[in-house]
């Protein structure tokens, strides 16, 4: 065994996954074979869902009877809400009161009980989590505006039923299929820190609504899903400023600071994902005649990429893109959630088929001679 220390894991390999690969030097993301490019232009996130949880893309038939029942899956039981009504009015943070929302939801899953390996078990319990995660989102945001809550509607895709909640009106074409595109960008990603906490956590046989919540937490930090947020606060910065943004990115640099979405644990390139979102910033700042969100980040991020060398990831473009949209800040993270939410069970999934409780070691540092004295003599 060898004692060489990784710190942060980096470079270890630590298991085998069909579900997506990573080409960090091409800027290639792909989920079970396909491009994300593709997906994301062709495919639905139900249609990504369906192929990260059984391998394959559905046909008509298939496609229709998942989204189906995913969308009958919807409705949160009244205890869960009532939970989510009294976070939202203590003023809880978004990501806290999504994590105890979900936990709760085991409370009146049918299958709770089942055992935790049991895979059609499982595939039920993720559908209901991932259809109630939008629910219990919007519900969040509408009592802390003092707003009634939206039932959700099983006529809508994923995507534009939670629009649909979160607004109280039907979305447009446009504003739907942006969001739905945003979902499956952010379905899956390799091992990244709230995949691999998921993992950790199943592989000790608790289940999908002890892993899934710990992954929510994982995600919350800023160094991983929180990071949109960051963004997005520092381009609203910028705005506020009489400064270009080249000059603005300067006197942050001089402070000290750094300028969030730029850089990536995995890619070495810009990230496949922030191409497609700032191609998609772009039509919705033409839509709108005002292209003021998407030249400020274009000119943020020549002048990084010049100067620093590092391209930006997809959390530079995601932040802009929602903002567009009228999604409120404080929930671009539990927004990450809902789509993540997919690729955390299909990894759950492989990691229940093949499993081996995950447990690394610790290269101790501390003493080993210390002389005890009783508590009296010290």
């Amino acid at each position: 065994m060898s004692d060489e220390l990784k710190k942060g894991l980096e470079g270890v390999l630590v298991a085998e996954s069909a579900l997506s690969f990573i080409d960090g030097d091409e800027g290639r993301l792909i989920y079970r074979g396909y491009e994300i490019e593709d997906l994301a232009r062709g495919a639905s996130y139900e249609e990504v869902l369906y192929l990260l949880w059984h391998g394959e893309l559905p046909n008509r038939e298939q496609y229709d009877e998942f989204r189906d029942t995913m969308a009958a899956e919807r409705h949160v039981d009244d205890g869960v809400i009532d939970t989510v009504r009294e976070l939202a009015e203590q003023d809880e943070e978004p990501m806290a009161a999504l994590r105890t929302g979900v936990s709760q939801l085991s409370a009146y899953d049918p299958d709770a009980a089942a055992d935790p390996t049991d895979r059609e078990a499982n595939l039920r319990k993720g559908r209901r989590i991932t259809a109630k995660i939008p629910t219990i989102l919007a519900a969040y945001d509408r009592v802390r505006n003092g707003e009634e809550i939206v039932e959700p509607r099983e006529d809508l895709s994923h995507a534009a039923n939670f629009l649909y909640m979160l607004n109280g009106e039907e979305p447009n074409d446009v504003l739907a299929e942006t969001f739905d595109m945003a979902l499956v960008l952010h379905a899956d990603h390799g091992l990244n820190a709230s995949t691999f906490t998921s993992m950790v956590i199943s592989s000790t046989l608790a289940d999908l609504h002890s892993s899934i919540p710990g992954a929510i937490g994982a995600l919350s930090g800023s160094l991983h899903g929180g990071a949109n947020q960051d963004v997005m606060e520092a381009l609203l910065e910028l705005d506020d400023t009489d400064m270009e943004p080249v000059e603005w990115v300067e006197h942050l640099l001089d402070e000290g600071r750094r300028v969030p979405g730029f850089g990536h644990r995995v890619y070495n390139v810009k990230d496949p994902r922030a191409k497609i979102l700032g191609e998609r910033s772009k039509e919705l700042g033409e839509a709108a005649g005002d292209l003021k969100w998407y030249e400020y980040s274009t000119s943020i991020e020549e002048y990084i990429m010049d100067e620093k060398g590092l391209a930006p990831n997809v959390d530079f473009y995601s932040s802009s893109t929602y903002y567009q949209m009228g999604i409120p800040i404080d929930i671009y993270t539990p927004i990450f959630v809902m789509s993540r939410v997919g690729g955390w069970i299909a990894h759950v999934l492989e990691q229940y088929e093949d499993n081996r409780l995950i447990r690394p070691r610790a290269r101790y540092v501390g003493s080993e001679h210390e002389d005890f004295v009783a508590l009296g003599e010290r």
